[in-house]
């Protein structure tokens, strides 16, 4: 699923992870330019405030035209993807 960043990037959600250090939700998304971010479950999905006004940080893009879908003002996008918690081994040498 693709987001955009309140700040007009736009990102694909690849999925969702539990850091290993601490078991913090992570989601690991990548920007257009190819970059793969990491940020943790609840900063990604939380509502912020920028001049006074409230939003989502990621707002889900409608797959059909690539906009954000309508949602009232103050709340953020109900959204449940889909999430990885296996190991991932080192390749064999």
């Amino acid at each position: 699923m693709r987001y955009r960043h309140y700040k007009g990037g736009v990102y694909e959600l690849v999925c969702e992870a539990v850091l290993e250090a601490d078991h913090t939700p992570v989601v690991v998304y990548r920007g257009q330019d190819g970059a793969v971010w990491v940020r943790p479950r609840a900063a990604f999905f939380e509502t912020i405030e920028v001049d006074g006004r409230r939003m989502p940080r990621f707002a889900p893009l409608d797959a059909a035209n690539g906009t954000a879908p309508a949602t009232p003002p103050g709340t953020a996008p109900e959204t449940t993807p889909g999430k990885v918690t296996g190991k991932v081994s080192a390749p064999a040498a």
